[in-house]
């Protein structure tokens, strides 16, 4: 839906509030939902997330696990939630900086790096005792499951290691290779370069945690690494897992490289 449709098509009490902005979309990311930078007159900055109702990919979870986050690490803010018949709004507040895959952190990799190490063992020690939200092994398998049921598995957007195979031939793979223990800590979930906040070039905070919950850290670390070794080299991983004092499972790092094939 274009920005002219969309604006035409909020709920009233939404119109009102965003009345005014400035609207610019955001094409960086897959998560399946719209997302437009609002900037007000007042050159207050938001961001408007919407998805099409009765998909998988509900804003719901990501506006209670927002609310839950809050205070408890640097995420956004959740303002409004709002559904029509057919779509869900969220309108979320920034983290002011950059995305930690904008150019300029190229120029000093290792504080990047550090960076991004000091923000996952922030996350990694947000307390699970009284975390509601549950992204175990046998849940996501049984998602990921559902959604090759469902034809929902792009295979054009496969890393390039898996370009010609098929979904069911990754998914049997899946179930061959699943580890057998967890080492559960919170996690984000989909913890890369493009949902890592740097301002002045220190971490600032964390956006799209529609998949975070109690879950193997190497659902994390797993990521992270592809991300790092996608825009800095594969030799700067060596250098986070010596920042983040690990050191690497490198087949819980293909499994859940794997596993993200699926969502």
């Amino acid at each position: 839906m274009n920005v002219a449709d969309l604006q035409n098509f909020l709920p009233a009490h939404l119109a009102k509030t965003l009345a005014c902005c400035v609207w610019q979309e955001i094409l960086v990311g897959c998560s399946g939902a719209q997302v437009f930078r609002l900037t007000s007159t007042d050159q207050t900055t938001f961001y408007l997330k919407t998805v099409s109702r009765g998909l998988s990919n509900s804003l719901l979870p990501e506006k209670s696990k927002l609310e839950w986050l809050n205070n408890k690490l640097p995420v956004p803010k959740v303002l409004e939630f709002a559904e029509n018949e057919s779509t869900e709004f969220l309108l979320l507040s920034e983290i002011k900086g950059k995305e930690a895959s904008d150019e300029s952190f190229k120029e000093n990799k290792r504080e990047t790096i550090r960076e991004l190490s000091s923000g996952l063992q922030m996350i990694h020690s947000v307390p699970t005792d009284e975390c509601p939200f549950s992204a175990r092994l046998d849940e996501k398998v049984e998602a990921a499951r559902k959604r090759l049921k469902s034809g929902l598995i792009d295979k054009s957007d496969f890393d390039e290691i898996r370009q010609g195979r098929t979904a069911e031939n990754l998914f049997q793979e899946l179930l061959e290779t699943a580890p057998d223990k967890e080492d559960l800590v919170f996690t984000h979930g989909d913890f890369c370069l493009p949902n890592i906040i740097f301002e002045n070039k220190k971490l600032s905070g964390f956006i799209d945690w529609g998949n975070a919950g109690a879950a193997d850290k190497y659902q994390d670390i797993a990521l992270i690494a592809r991300s790092i070794e996608s825009n800095f080299g594969a030799e700067w991983t060596k250098i986070f897992f010596e920042f983040y004092e690990i050191e690497p499972d490198w087949e819980k790092i293909k499994f859940y490289q794997l596993l993200d094939e699926f969502f």
